[in-house]
Protein backbone atom coordinates (compact mmCIF):
# COMPACT_ATOMS: atom_id res chain seq x y z
CA UNK A 1 0.00 0.00 0.00
CA UNK A 2 1.27 3.36 -0.61
CA UNK A 3 1.25 5.56 2.54
CA UNK A 4 0.81 9.28 3.02
CA UNK A 5 3.79 11.24 3.53
CA UNK A 6 4.94 14.42 4.45
CA UNK A 7 8.34 15.89 4.39
CA UNK A 8 10.35 18.99 5.64
CA UNK A 9 10.32 21.89 3.23
CA UNK A 10 14.09 22.98 4.08
CA UNK A 11 17.15 21.20 4.37
CA UNK A 12 18.39 19.71 7.73
CA UNK A 13 21.93 19.91 8.81
CA UNK A 14 23.29 16.52 10.55
CA UNK A 15 23.41 18.25 14.25
CA UNK A 16 20.07 19.54 13.47
CA UNK A 17 19.20 15.86 12.45
CA UNK A 18 20.38 14.81 16.25
CA UNK A 19 18.36 17.28 17.77
CA UNK A 20 15.39 16.32 16.37
CA UNK A 21 15.65 13.03 18.10
CA UNK A 22 16.01 14.76 21.87
CA UNK A 23 12.61 16.74 20.47
CA UNK A 24 11.19 13.15 20.01
CA UNK A 25 12.21 11.45 23.28
CA UNK A 26 10.93 14.77 25.34
CA UNK A 27 7.64 14.02 23.29
CA UNK A 28 7.76 10.12 24.19
CA UNK A 29 7.99 8.70 20.83
CA UNK A 30 10.96 6.15 21.68
CA UNK A 31 13.30 7.28 18.98
CA UNK A 32 16.34 5.08 17.51
CA UNK A 33 19.91 5.40 19.88
CA UNK A 34 21.77 7.06 17.45
CA UNK A 35 25.05 4.53 17.73
CA UNK A 36 22.82 1.53 17.99
CA UNK A 37 23.75 -0.07 14.51
CA UNK A 38 19.96 -0.24 12.18
CA UNK A 39 19.29 0.03 8.42
CA UNK A 40 20.15 2.49 6.45
CA UNK A 41 18.63 2.06 2.22
CA UNK A 42 21.18 3.77 0.02
CA UNK A 43 19.49 4.77 -3.35
CA UNK A 44 20.20 5.76 -7.00
CA UNK A 45 24.25 6.12 -6.10
CA UNK A 46 25.85 7.13 -9.56
CA UNK A 47 28.60 4.55 -10.01
CA UNK A 48 31.08 4.22 -13.12
CA UNK A 49 31.41 0.40 -13.21
CA UNK A 50 30.77 -2.47 -10.05
CA UNK A 51 34.30 -1.98 -8.26
CA UNK A 52 33.50 2.03 -7.08
CA UNK A 53 30.90 -0.24 -4.83
CA UNK A 54 33.97 -1.64 -2.87
CA UNK A 55 33.64 1.84 -0.78
CA UNK A 56 30.56 0.35 1.05
CA UNK A 57 32.92 -2.56 2.05
CA UNK A 58 33.61 -1.54 5.96
CA UNK A 59 29.49 -1.88 6.41
CA UNK A 60 27.52 -4.98 5.52
CA UNK A 61 24.76 -5.14 2.94
CA UNK A 62 22.19 -6.69 1.87
CA UNK A 63 19.42 -6.09 -1.44
CA UNK A 64 22.32 -5.14 -3.34
CA UNK A 65 21.15 -4.53 -6.79
CA UNK A 66 22.74 -2.85 -9.88
CA UNK A 67 20.02 -0.50 -12.21
CA UNK A 68 20.93 0.60 -15.69
CA UNK A 69 18.95 3.65 -16.75
CA UNK A 70 18.46 4.18 -20.09
CA UNK A 71 16.88 7.59 -20.99
CA UNK A 72 15.42 9.18 -23.68
CA UNK A 73 15.33 4.77 -24.97
CA UNK A 74 13.05 4.54 -28.13
CA UNK A 75 14.63 1.18 -29.52
CA UNK A 76 13.31 -2.44 -29.60
CA UNK A 77 11.69 -3.84 -26.56
CA UNK A 78 11.62 -7.12 -27.44
CA UNK A 79 15.46 -7.26 -28.58
CA UNK A 80 16.55 -5.84 -25.19
CA UNK A 81 15.06 -8.14 -22.95
CA UNK A 82 16.54 -10.64 -25.10
CA UNK A 83 19.81 -9.54 -24.89
CA UNK A 84 19.75 -8.80 -21.40
CA UNK A 85 18.04 -12.55 -21.08
CA UNK A 86 21.00 -14.12 -22.73
CA UNK A 87 24.05 -12.82 -20.31
CA UNK A 88 21.35 -13.61 -17.61
CA UNK A 89 21.70 -17.54 -18.49
CA UNK A 90 24.89 -17.60 -18.37
CA UNK A 91 25.54 -16.31 -15.10
CA UNK A 92 21.97 -17.13 -13.36
CA UNK A 93 21.73 -18.50 -10.43
CA UNK A 94 19.26 -18.85 -7.18
CA UNK A 95 20.16 -15.76 -5.88
CA UNK A 96 19.67 -13.77 -8.85
CA UNK A 97 17.42 -12.23 -10.77
CA UNK A 98 17.23 -9.34 -14.04
CA UNK A 99 13.81 -7.27 -14.38
CA UNK A 100 13.22 -4.53 -16.81
CA UNK A 101 10.52 -1.76 -16.26
CA UNK A 102 8.82 -0.05 -18.91
CA UNK A 103 5.66 2.90 -19.30
CA UNK A 104 2.63 2.11 -21.06
CA UNK A 105 -0.21 3.79 -21.78
CA UNK A 106 -3.95 2.84 -21.26
CA UNK A 107 -6.51 3.15 -24.01
CA UNK A 108 -9.21 5.19 -22.36
CA UNK A 109 -9.27 8.33 -20.10
CA UNK A 110 -10.11 7.53 -16.28
CA UNK A 111 -10.86 9.65 -13.16
CA UNK A 112 -9.49 7.50 -10.55
CA UNK A 113 -6.26 6.45 -12.81
CA UNK A 114 -3.49 7.73 -14.33
CA UNK A 115 -2.92 7.14 -18.56
CA UNK A 116 0.72 6.24 -17.90
CA UNK A 117 1.12 2.45 -15.91
CA UNK A 118 4.29 0.73 -15.54
CA UNK A 119 5.32 -3.41 -15.93
CA UNK A 120 7.95 -5.15 -15.52
CA UNK A 121 9.20 -8.50 -17.21
CA UNK A 122 11.75 -10.15 -15.42
CA UNK A 123 13.73 -13.58 -15.30
CA UNK A 124 15.07 -15.37 -11.95
CA UNK A 125 16.52 -18.92 -11.91
CA UNK A 126 13.17 -21.32 -12.35
CA UNK A 127 10.58 -19.24 -13.79
CA UNK A 128 10.03 -15.59 -15.55
CA UNK A 129 7.50 -13.22 -14.60
CA UNK A 130 5.53 -9.65 -15.80
CA UNK A 131 4.20 -7.32 -13.12
CA UNK A 132 1.67 -5.06 -14.24
CA UNK A 133 1.06 -1.38 -11.90
CA UNK A 134 -1.27 0.86 -12.14
CA UNK A 135 -0.97 4.33 -10.71
CA UNK A 136 -3.71 6.26 -8.38
CA UNK A 137 -4.90 10.03 -9.31
CA UNK A 138 -5.82 10.06 -5.57
CA UNK A 139 -4.13 8.08 -2.05
CA UNK A 140 -6.88 6.72 -0.24
CA UNK A 141 -5.97 4.29 2.51
CA UNK A 142 -7.61 1.51 3.43
CA UNK A 143 -9.89 2.89 6.79
CA UNK A 144 -9.73 6.72 5.13
CA UNK A 145 -13.13 8.12 5.11
CA UNK A 146 -14.13 8.83 0.93
CA UNK A 147 -17.11 9.85 -0.62
CA UNK A 148 -19.34 6.67 -0.89
CA UNK A 149 -20.51 8.15 -4.30
CA UNK A 150 -16.81 7.65 -5.96
CA UNK A 151 -16.31 4.09 -4.84
CA UNK A 152 -18.51 2.65 -7.86
CA UNK A 153 -16.46 4.50 -10.18
CA UNK A 154 -12.84 3.15 -8.48
CA UNK A 155 -13.70 -0.36 -8.60
CA UNK A 156 -15.31 0.17 -12.22
CA UNK A 157 -12.36 1.96 -13.70
CA UNK A 158 -9.96 -0.58 -11.46
CA UNK A 159 -11.86 -3.27 -13.20
CA UNK A 160 -11.33 -1.89 -17.07
CA UNK A 161 -7.75 -1.48 -16.72
CA UNK A 162 -7.09 -4.91 -15.28
CA UNK A 163 -8.79 -6.69 -17.69
CA UNK A 164 -6.99 -4.48 -20.54
CA UNK A 165 -3.74 -5.38 -19.06
CA UNK A 166 -5.03 -9.42 -18.81
CA UNK A 167 -6.53 -8.79 -22.53
CA UNK A 168 -3.42 -7.26 -23.79
CA UNK A 169 -1.04 -10.13 -21.81
CA UNK A 170 -3.39 -13.01 -22.76
CA UNK A 171 -3.21 -14.42 -19.12
CA UNK A 172 -5.94 -16.49 -17.24
CA UNK A 173 -6.69 -14.17 -14.64
CA UNK A 174 -10.57 -13.66 -13.74
CA UNK A 175 -11.25 -9.91 -12.24
CA UNK A 176 -14.52 -9.70 -10.22
CA UNK A 177 -15.98 -7.41 -7.53
CA UNK A 178 -16.60 -9.64 -4.20
CA UNK A 179 -17.99 -7.83 -1.37
CA UNK A 180 -16.95 -4.00 -2.86
CA UNK A 181 -13.77 -5.10 -3.77
CA UNK A 182 -11.53 -5.67 -6.90
CA UNK A 183 -10.50 -9.48 -6.60
CA UNK A 184 -8.19 -11.11 -9.09
CA UNK A 185 -8.24 -15.13 -9.09
CA UNK A 186 -5.70 -16.96 -11.24
CA UNK A 187 -7.60 -19.65 -13.50
CA UNK A 188 -4.43 -21.73 -13.33
CA UNK A 189 -3.68 -22.32 -9.44
CA UNK A 190 -0.70 -24.29 -9.58
CA UNK A 191 1.41 -20.98 -10.92
CA UNK A 192 2.44 -18.61 -8.88
CA UNK A 193 0.42 -14.94 -8.75
CA UNK A 194 0.69 -12.19 -6.11
CA UNK A 195 -1.69 -9.17 -6.49
CA UNK A 196 -0.37 -6.44 -3.92
CA UNK A 197 -0.46 -2.13 -3.31
CA UNK A 198 -4.05 -1.77 -3.09
CA UNK A 199 -4.67 1.85 -1.96
CA UNK A 200 -7.78 1.10 -1.27
CA UNK A 201 -10.74 -1.10 -2.97
CA UNK A 202 -8.49 -3.69 -4.08
CA UNK A 203 -5.16 -4.42 -5.49
CA UNK A 204 -3.30 -1.86 -8.27
CA UNK A 205 -0.74 -4.43 -9.11
CA UNK A 206 -0.40 -8.03 -10.41
CA UNK A 207 2.33 -10.67 -10.85
CA UNK A 208 2.18 -13.46 -12.80
CA UNK A 209 4.71 -16.51 -13.20
CA UNK A 210 5.44 -19.16 -15.65
CA UNK A 211 8.04 -21.59 -16.06
CA UNK A 212 8.40 -20.27 -19.80
CA UNK A 213 11.90 -18.16 -19.59
CA UNK A 214 10.20 -16.61 -23.16
CA UNK A 215 6.54 -16.29 -22.00
CA UNK A 216 6.33 -13.06 -21.83
CA UNK A 217 8.89 -11.23 -24.48
CA UNK A 218 6.22 -10.79 -27.30
CA UNK A 219 3.28 -9.59 -24.61
CA UNK A 220 5.56 -7.48 -22.84
CA UNK A 221 6.83 -5.82 -26.28
CA UNK A 222 2.89 -5.09 -26.87
CA UNK A 223 2.21 -3.47 -24.05
CA UNK A 224 5.28 -0.99 -24.08
CA UNK A 225 4.25 -0.47 -28.05
CA UNK A 226 1.43 1.13 -25.95
CA UNK A 227 3.68 4.07 -24.58
CA UNK A 228 2.22 7.45 -26.46
CA UNK A 229 5.63 9.35 -26.44
CA UNK A 230 8.45 9.15 -28.87
CA UNK A 231 11.15 7.93 -25.82
CA UNK A 232 10.52 6.28 -22.72
CA UNK A 233 12.82 5.66 -19.57
CA UNK A 234 13.96 2.08 -19.12
CA UNK A 235 15.35 0.44 -16.01
CA UNK A 236 16.92 -2.76 -15.70
CA UNK A 237 17.03 -4.10 -12.30
CA UNK A 238 20.30 -6.59 -11.72
CA UNK A 239 20.01 -8.25 -8.32
CA UNK A 240 22.92 -11.32 -7.01
CA UNK A 241 25.58 -11.22 -9.68
CA UNK A 242 28.94 -11.06 -9.43
CA UNK A 243 31.12 -8.16 -10.51
CA UNK A 244 32.43 -10.13 -13.59
CA UNK A 245 28.71 -10.68 -14.52
CA UNK A 246 28.12 -6.79 -13.72
CA UNK A 247 30.16 -5.79 -16.03
CA UNK A 248 28.91 -7.88 -19.16
CA UNK A 249 25.60 -7.01 -18.64
CA UNK A 250 27.06 -3.08 -18.69
CA UNK A 251 28.41 -4.18 -22.29
CA UNK A 252 25.17 -4.57 -23.64
CA UNK A 253 24.30 -0.90 -23.72
CA UNK A 254 27.62 1.15 -24.46
CA UNK A 255 25.41 4.61 -23.27
CA UNK A 256 23.66 2.98 -20.17
CA UNK A 257 23.89 5.13 -17.21
CA UNK A 258 24.75 2.75 -13.91
CA UNK A 259 23.09 3.68 -10.34
CA UNK A 260 23.47 1.34 -7.11
CA UNK A 261 21.17 0.58 -4.26
CA UNK A 262 21.24 -1.51 -1.16
CA UNK A 263 20.58 -1.56 2.30
CA UNK A 264 23.87 -1.25 4.67
CA UNK A 265 23.46 -1.82 8.40
CA UNK A 266 24.63 1.14 10.22
CA UNK A 267 24.35 3.61 12.83
CA UNK A 268 22.76 7.02 12.78
CA UNK A 269 26.00 8.35 13.09
CA UNK A 270 27.36 7.11 9.65
CA UNK A 271 25.09 8.67 7.92
CA UNK A 272 27.79 11.55 7.07
CA UNK A 273 30.03 8.89 5.82
CA UNK A 274 27.50 7.40 3.89
CA UNK A 275 26.30 10.26 2.21
CA UNK A 276 30.06 11.53 1.49
CA UNK A 277 30.16 8.13 -0.47
CA UNK A 278 26.52 8.06 -2.13
CA UNK A 279 27.67 12.03 -3.65
CA UNK A 280 25.33 14.42 -5.24
CA UNK A 281 22.97 12.19 -7.08
CA UNK A 282 22.99 9.16 -4.26
CA UNK A 283 19.90 9.11 -1.82
CA UNK A 284 19.86 7.87 2.01
CA UNK A 285 17.31 6.19 4.24
CA UNK A 286 16.90 5.59 7.62
CA UNK A 287 13.50 5.00 10.37
CA UNK A 288 14.47 7.05 13.34
CA UNK A 289 11.02 6.86 15.00
CA UNK A 290 7.70 4.45 14.93
CA UNK A 291 4.81 5.51 16.63
CA UNK A 292 0.84 5.15 16.98
CA UNK A 293 -0.80 8.83 16.40
CA UNK A 294 -3.15 8.38 19.51
CA UNK A 295 -0.52 8.79 22.23
CA UNK A 296 -0.46 12.37 20.69
CA UNK A 297 -4.20 12.45 19.34
CA UNK A 298 -6.20 9.73 21.70
CA UNK A 299 -9.63 11.37 20.34
CA UNK A 300 -8.92 10.60 16.52
CA UNK A 301 -8.63 7.28 14.82
CA UNK A 302 -5.52 5.83 15.27
CA UNK A 303 -2.39 5.64 12.16
CA UNK A 304 0.67 4.09 12.64
CA UNK A 305 3.64 6.71 11.89
CA UNK A 306 6.80 6.27 10.56
CA UNK A 307 9.72 9.12 11.32
CA UNK A 308 12.58 8.82 8.80
CA UNK A 309 15.72 10.79 7.86
CA UNK A 310 16.49 11.35 3.96
CA UNK A 311 19.34 12.26 3.17
CA UNK A 312 21.09 13.54 -0.47
CA UNK A 313 23.55 16.09 -1.89
CA UNK A 314 25.00 17.02 1.58
CA UNK A 315 22.04 17.44 3.43
CA UNK A 316 19.07 15.78 5.30
CA UNK A 317 15.15 15.82 5.23
CA UNK A 318 12.48 14.71 7.71
CA UNK A 319 9.96 12.54 6.27
CA UNK A 320 7.02 11.43 7.88
CA UNK A 321 4.57 8.14 6.46
CA UNK A 322 1.37 6.94 7.66
CA UNK A 323 -0.79 4.64 6.62
CA UNK A 324 -3.80 6.79 7.03
CA UNK A 325 -4.40 10.39 7.92
CA UNK A 326 -5.75 10.71 11.62
CA UNK A 327 -6.64 13.91 10.92
CA UNK A 328 -8.81 15.81 8.15
CA UNK A 329 -6.10 16.86 5.34
CA UNK A 330 -6.84 20.24 5.88
CA UNK A 331 -5.35 19.73 9.50
CA UNK A 332 -2.58 17.31 8.68
CA UNK A 333 0.38 19.86 7.73
CA UNK A 334 -0.91 21.95 10.92
CA UNK A 335 -0.22 19.18 13.36
CA UNK A 336 3.24 17.83 11.65
CA UNK A 337 5.04 21.17 11.84
CA UNK A 338 3.54 21.72 15.71
CA UNK A 339 4.99 18.27 16.24
CA UNK A 340 8.20 18.62 14.93
CA UNK A 341 8.74 22.24 14.44
CA UNK A 342 9.98 22.27 10.94
CA UNK A 343 7.59 23.17 8.07
CA UNK A 344 6.29 20.48 6.31
CA UNK A 345 4.26 19.94 2.84
CA UNK A 346 2.71 16.83 1.60
CA UNK A 347 4.63 15.11 -0.59
CA UNK A 348 3.46 11.38 -1.84
CA UNK A 349 5.87 9.00 -3.35
CA UNK A 350 5.86 7.69 -7.07
CA UNK A 351 4.45 4.45 -7.57
CA UNK A 352 6.79 3.78 -10.10
CA UNK A 353 10.71 3.60 -8.49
Amino acid sequence: MREQRWESRQALTFPQVLDLLDRLQAKGLRPVDPEKEGICYIEEWPVPSPEAIQRLDQWPLEDVTMIHVLDAWKDDFFLLAGRYHSTFQRYQSVSAYCSISHPWHLSIHLATLQPLAMFWMGFRHTHSFIRIRFHTATIIAQGEPYDHQQRPIWLDERQAVFREAIELLDLPIDVSIQKDRITLRNAHEEVPFFCSWPDAFGPCQFEFNSSDPFAFLVPASGLASTHRLPTATVRIYLTGFSREALNEFKAIEPNVRTVYRCSAHACLTDLPALLDIAGKGGRLYTTVSEFRTQALLPDHPDAAAIIGIMGTDNHYQLEVRLNMMPLPMDEMTAWLEDLFTWPMTYAPLSPFP
